[in-house]
Formats: C-alpha cells, sequence, structure tokens
C-alpha cells in the first residue's frame, strides 16, 4: 500500500515540475512556497464532489510548519506519534493531522504532491464513507473544520521506510484541528450553506478573519493580491447597484423615445 501510494506520487510529481536541487528547496518562510501551500490546498476544498455547505478556508499557521519542518528533518517515512493527546505541541490544537509525500528531489512541487493526496478521492465513496485503496490523506486535505495548515519540505540522503529511495525530498503538511475521525469529512450541500453565523464565503468557501487571525488571504481567484474580506449584504449591493443604474438607463432612453417632447421639470 505504501509503495503504491509512492509510485502514484512520483508519476503524479512528473506532471509538474520545478526541477528543484537540494541547496533550492524552500523554507518554511518562503512567500511564494506559503502561498502555493494555502492556494492548492483551498483549490482542491473547492472543488469537491458532491459540494460542500460548510468547507472552512483554509490559511498558513506558522506554528504548524515549524511541527511540520521539526519532523521532516528526521527523514522517516511515518506518521510523528506526538500529534495527538497526552502530547500538545501547538497552543490552539490538541490534536493535529498529517500528510507526507517523499519523492525524488528533482520531481517535487508543491502542486504535486498535494494533488497526489487529492486523487485519492478516486478511492473515497462520501455516500457510504468507505475507502476501496489508500484515501486518507484526500479526506484530511478536505476536513472541514480543519482551517489552518503548515507544510515543510526537507532534503533526505535517505529516508527511513522508504529505503529505494535516495536523495529525496521529504514533504510534511500538519493541520489544525485533525481531521480523519469516524465520520465524513464535509457536509454535503449548497456552497457556503452552512458557513457559521459570522463567516463570509470566499472562493466557495467559509472565511472569518477573527477565526482565521489573518488580515488577508490568498484568494484562488487573485492569488497574488490580498483580499480584505466584506459581509454578503455588502456583496449583494455592490452586485445588484449596477444592474439597477443599468435598468434606469435603460428606462430613461425609452421614455425619451416614446415622448421626445417630454420635458423634466426641476
Amino acid at each position: 500500500m505504501r509503495a503504491t501510494f509512492a509510485t502514484t506520487a512520483w508519476v503524479v510529481s512528473l506532471v509538474s515540475c520545478y526541477c528543484y536541487k537540494p541547496n533550492t528547496l524552500p523554507g518554511i518562510e518562503n512567500e511564494e512556497f506559503i502561498k502555493d501551500c494555502v492556494r492548492i490546498h483551498n483549490k482542491f476544498r473547492s472543488e469537491v464532489n458532491p459540494a460542500a455547505s460548510d468547507m472552512l478556508y483554509m490559511t498558513w499557521d506558522p506554528v504548524l510548519a515549524q511541527i511540520a519542518k521539526a519532523w521532516a528533518k528526521s527523514c522517516q517515512f511515518k506518521h510523528n506519534v506526538q500529534l495527538r493527546p497526552p502530547h500538545r505541541l501547538h497552543p490552539n490544537f490538541t490534536s493535529l493531522g498529517e500528510n507526507i509525500w517523499t519523492g525524488s528531489v528533482s520531481v517535487f512541487s508543491v502542486s504535486s504532491a498535494i494533488t497526489g493526496w487529492y486523487d485519492e478521492s478516486q478511492y473515497y465513496d462520501f455516500k457510504t464513507q468507505k475507502c476501496q485503496r489508500v484515501c486518507g490523506h484526500y479526506t484530511q486535505v478536505v476536513w472541514a473544520n480543519s482551517y489552518k495548515v503548515g507544510c515543510a519540505v526537507q532534503f533526505c540522503s535517505k529516508v527511513s521506510g522508504f529505503e529505494a529511495l535516495s536523495n529525496g525530498a521529504h514533504f510534511i503538511c500538519n493541520y489544525g484541528p485533525a481531521g480523519n475521525y469516524p465520520t465524513r469529512p464535509y457536509k454535503k450541500g449548497a456552497i457556503c450553506s452552512a458557513c457559521h453565523k459570522n463567516d463570509m464565503c470566499l472562493d466557495k468557501l467559509c472565511a472569518n478573519p477573527q477565526r482565521d487571525n489573518v488580515t488577508r488571504y490568498y484568494s484562488l481567484r487573485y492569488p497574488d493580491w490580498p483580499i480584505y474580506l466584506r459581509n454578503r449584504y455588502t456583496s449583494l449591493f455592490l452586485i445588484v447597484t449596477p444592474l439597477i443604474l443599468i435598468l434606469a438607463v435603460i428606462i430613461t432612453i425609452l421614455i425619451k423615445h416614446k415622448y421626445p417632447n417630454l420635458v423634466l421639470l426641476e
């Protein structure tokens, strides 16, 4: 099972390659690396089928990234046992989720690694909650209540538990709070219909600056711009107002055409 996942991830990686070298793998403070991790997670979270009504927008957490980096340095192809109680590695979350990808440095990219996890969706039956093969990476990527992510990639000359690989990129993402307990990863329904009361719908996901503790978001539509959120009523006003103005102009033109001698009194 482990070998099958590794082979699949390696093949997927060939599709999108940044051709990294050991000394060019990005650090956990690299802005482009952070943007890619956040944007690609949210892209897949917004595209789940069936659609999700309660999927939270995922944002970056530097502490999770530090935890991922510390474990990645151990170069072990297994989960960090300290992510769950009685251990407490994060100040805000009692349990943390984790996904691991390992492959050649030359074929590593954030996109291909996360895509490999998401592609496990083909083995997951949402209706029955059954998994034909490995699909725990997919369900963690789309776990609705996991709204924080921190990732890290480490060069490893050898990876314990993955002996066939030499000079590998060991990529780990940690999630808060943890997912993958015995239930469906999200609620099926109209997009954003089950968001919390004070949430806003951003890129088909439920976002809240106070909960997320951020001042900006890496949006799917404007990936390089800081997006400042507005509430739903403001959004509706901004959408409807231009339509009303256009309709008013059309009505004025029609009236002027039908009654050319009509004079408007001041």
